[in-house]
C-alpha cells in the first residue's frame, strides 16, 4: 500500500537501539516486536522493571478495549513505568489503544474508565456511519514533525472504533507545544498522532502498515537517546 522507498536503519554504524516492548497481555504485541526489528532496533518483550526502565525506547502496544488495556498494564506496574521514563525524558512510544490510555478517560458501551491520565482528554466513539473505522488513511501532519519525516504524504492502517476525537493539552513554557496529527473518518475528525516530549503515539498501527510503518519506526528510533546501548557496549 505504501510507496515509501527503504531507508537505512537509525545510526547504522552503531549497535541497535535497545527496546523495550511492554508484555501486559495484550494481543499483537508479537507483530509489534518483528516490525521493530526489521525497522532495526534491538527488542526485548518483557514486563520487568529494571529492563523497562533501562531500555533506550519502550512501546506500549495495544488492542481492544480501552479499560482492559488500562487494567492490564497497571497490573504489571506498567503505568508507574511508563511515569518514571517520561519524567526521566526517556521516550515511550504508545500503538493503537496504547496512545488511547495516555488520555485521562475512555467511555465505551456507557461505562467510563479511567486512563492513565498523561494527556486531558476522554477516548470516545466516533461518530460516523461505518464503524470501525477499518483500513488505510492519510493523515494532517503538523509542521516540524520527526515522526512522519519523509512520510508526510502516505497512508497508514487504522483499525478502531474509539478515538481522542479533541486535543485538550494546553503548552506549558518554556516546553515546546505538542506536535499532534489528525485523521478522518466519516467526516469525524480524530487525533491520529501525537509527539509530546517523551512521549509519542500513533492511533493507527505502524506494524501493519507497510513501508510507511517502517519509515515512522525507524524515525522514531532514530531519535532515542542510545543511553542502554552505550552501557551494553561500555
Amino acid at each position: 500500500m505504501s510507496g515509501s522507498q527503504s531507508s537505512p536503519s537509525p545510526q547504522s554504524d552503531a549497535p541497535a537501539p535497545r527496546v523495550v516492548v511492554l508484555d501486559h497481555g495484550s494481543g499483537n504485541v508479537r507483530s509489534a516486536v518483528r516490525a521493530l526489528e526489521a525497522a532495526g532496533a534491538d527488542v526485548e518483550l518483557t514486563a520487568d522493571r529494571q529492563r523497562a526502565l533501562g531500555a533506550d525506547g519502550l512501546v506500549v502496544p495495544g488492542v481492544g478495549a480501552f479499560a482492559a488495556t488500562a487494567a492490564q498494564i497497571r497490573a504489571v506496574g506498567g503505568d508507574r513505568i511508563i511515569e518514571r521514563r517520561l519524567a526521566g525524558g526517556l521516550p515511550v512510544l504508545g500503538i493503537c489503544v496504547g496512545l488511547q490510555v495516555m488520555f485521562a478517560a475512555g467511555t465505551e458501551h456507557g461505562e467510563r474508565a479511567a486512563g492513565l491520565d498523561q494527556w486531558p482528554g476522554e477516548i470516545t466513539r466516533l461518530e460516523a456511519d461505518v464503524v470501525p473505522h477499518m483500513g488505510w488513511n492519510t493523515v494532517e501532519v503538523p509542521q516540524g514533525s520527526r515522526l512522519f519525516a519523509g512520510i508526510e504524504d502516505e497512508r497508514f492502517y487504522f483499525v478502531h472504533s474509539y478515538a481522542a476525537r479533541s486535543w485538550e493539552l494546553e503548552s506549558q513554557p518554556p516546553m515546546p507545544d505538542p506536535l499532534v496529527a489528525w485523521s478522518d473518518h466519516g467526516g469525524d475528525r480524530f487525533v491520529a498522532a501525537v509527539e509530546n516530549g517523551g512521549l509519542t503515539a500513533t492511533q493507527f498501527h505502524p506494524e501493519k502498515s507497510g513501508g510507511a510503518g517502517t519509515r515512522l519506526l525507524r524515525n522514531w528510533l532514530a531519535g532515542l537517546p542510545r543511553l542502554a546501548t552505550r552501557s551494553a557496549a561500555s
